[in-house]
């Protein structure tokens, strides 16, 4: 046994929560909505011209919210409002307890029965899972992890680094 490196993280599926256009820089993004760090990583996300996919790195080890805001999200992505909870959590980190979190649900107009059921369906924790998995097998150990053509990137990225992102048509 003398190749003990990690394996890469997946690229884009199908079924990832993407944001951005499709021409734009890929940045996949390891992250929990409890970690302050993931909050500025976002916020200078949010400033640069990229292709964003999301997968949660959520442990209760790190932070005791971060599972249950994850299942939380997905819950919301089950009626097609991810980004709309996402964006919401991170621009208010200081109120993510149930209160504020219900609070959320109902201005996003979100059928609250059925956010419930998913948030504690067996799929949404598998889902949420199967990222935390892949991200260890990836070698990530710190929120926010961003990859970037393969090459993990621990931390909350500088506005400069983002700068540097190159186009897809770029690589050609």
């Amino acid at each position: 046994m003398t190749d003990l490196r990690s394996a890469p993280a997946p690229g884009p599926r199908e079924d990832d929560h993407v944001r951005g256009p499709a021409d734009a820089p890929l940045v996949i993004a390891y992250a929990d909505f409890s970690c302050p760090r993931c909050a500025v990583a976002w916020e200078r996300l949010r400033e640069a011209e990229i292709r964003l996919v999301f997968r949660h790195f959520a442990l209760r080890t790190k932070h005791p919210r971060a599972v249950p805001l994850a299942l939380a999200v997905e819950a919301a992505a089950c009626q097609g409002r991810f980004w709309e909870l996402h964006d919401r959590l991170y621009a208010d980190q200081g109120r993510q307890d149930d209160p504020h979190l219900w609070a959320h649900v109902q201005d996003l107009g979100l059928d609250l029965d059925r956010f419930e059921a998913d948030r504690r369906s067996d799929a949404v924790a598998a889902r949420v899972r199967a990222h935390v998995t892949e991200a260890l097998r990836a070698g990530v150990t710190a929120t926010p992890t961003l990859v970037v053509d393969g090459t993990l990137h621990p931390g909350a990225p500088e506005r400069a680094w983002l700068r540097t992102l190159r186009r897809p048509t770029d690589y050609a």
